[in-house]
């Protein structure tokens, strides 16, 4: 029988944040995961941009969390010997004249994070664009490519992992902690992104889980120092390669690549880009939204052994480490959980 203080589910950027919290903390802990190459964090480009929408306004929290997951992503890189974290600002072509309105009007507005460059041509010999771009600034990109499978060894190699898909049905709850499989543990924490609407304590959470879709292409002429977007972003990936996406489809009947959405990519690719490019992967998955667009963090209110760290969205590379922070100093510490972020706003519904 194994013996931890916490059981973590999930290994994807919110399970292997709270692992790290843990470990740092001094925690005992096992998680367990079945890796996905396609669960949302595995696909996820890692952007981090501090404006988002066609308004362009500043996201949530964003003054707190730009410094926070800054640090924590370059302690964490400097604990796995990698680069983790990289300042890509966007470079944000307009597709219409609307949206260069739009932007002006917000620059006029509140300038924060947003710059007018001052040669309109910079980027002519790549990109076609007619009604000129912005800069978004700062913005980075999460190596989260190499920072995954990077944690997930560190965890295999302490016996900190147990590979394996969860089965809440050899879930047994007692009084003073719970038993799972061959582990005891005080806590479990659930950070199983879309595989909570299997979960049978939080599934009644109000998540709006939606499919993204992105193309991994190749093209040898491109900047690498930038993120460019034009309704769609072109981020730099390893090994030369550029992650193109994501779309958004709130109603779909499976988590798989779609020939509609490829074609429709490369259509968009071949208007905006001057140089040919080959299409090397088709990527998909469902993200963990929520309704009210903020994460579920915190203990069950009826089940005192159950934690939660999901619900981040498209967001997720920059709420993760805030939130997984928050929620390990919560449990070893007792120290409070952002208001808007506690799911016990869900009490009620929890308990029905």
């Amino acid at each position: 029988m194994i013996n931890v203080d916490f059981l973590v589910i999930g290994q994807g950027i919110s399970g292997s944040f709270v692992s790290w919290y843990l470990q740092k903390g001094g925690s005992s802990f096992m998680v367990v995961d079945k890796a996905d190459p396609f669960s949302s964090s595995r696909v996820a480009a890692g952007i981090i941009n501090p404006v988002t929408g066609r308004r362009i306004v500043q996201t949530w929290m964003i003054d707190t969390l730009l410094g926070f997951a800054l640090n924590a992503y370059t302690e964490l890189g400097t604990a796995l010997d990698l680069k983790a974290i990289t300042q890509k600002d966007i470079v944000d072509f307009f597709p219409a004249p609307q949206m260069l309105q739009a932007f002006l009007k917000r620059f006029e507005e509140d300038p924060a994070y947003l710059s007018l460059p001052l040669a309109k041509d910079t980027y002519a010999p790549h990109f076609n664009y007619d009604f000129g771009y912005g800069e978004i600034s700062p913005c980075y990109a999460v190596n989260i490519a190499e920072i995954l499978p990077a944690w997930r060894k560190k965890l295999n190699d302490r016996n900190q992992l147990m590979e394996d898909h969860f089965d809440p049905e050899q879930l047994n709850i007692t009084r003073d902690g719970l038993r799972y499989r061959g582990i005891t543990a005080q806590m479990i924490i659930f950070c199983d992104g879309a595989l909570a609407a299997d979960n049978p304590w939080f599934s009644k959470l109000p998540f709006a889980y939606n499919k993204g879709e992105a193309l991994l292409i190749k093209q040898e002429a491109l900047p690498t120092d930038k993120i460019f977007k034009k309704g769609m972003n072109i981020v730099p990936a390893p090994e030369g390669l550029f992650w193109v996406g994501s779309s958004y489809e709130w109603n779909f009947t499976n988590a798989l690549p779609s020939e509609i959405f490829r074609q429709k990519t490369i259509g968009l690719l071949k208007h905006w880009l001057k140089e040919p490019f080959e299409v090397v992967d088709h990527l998909a998955s469902v993200r963990p939204a929520t309704i009210e667009r903020r994460p579920f963090v915190g203990i069950h209110p009826h089940h005192p052994q159950l934690a939660i760290l999901n619900g981040m969205g498209t967001k997720g590379c920059s709420l993760a480490p805030f939130f997984a922070d928050q929620l390990v100093n919560h449990l070893t510490k007792n120290t409070p959980i952002l208001k808007e972020a506690d799911i016990k706003r869900f009490s009620r519904i929890l308990g029905l």
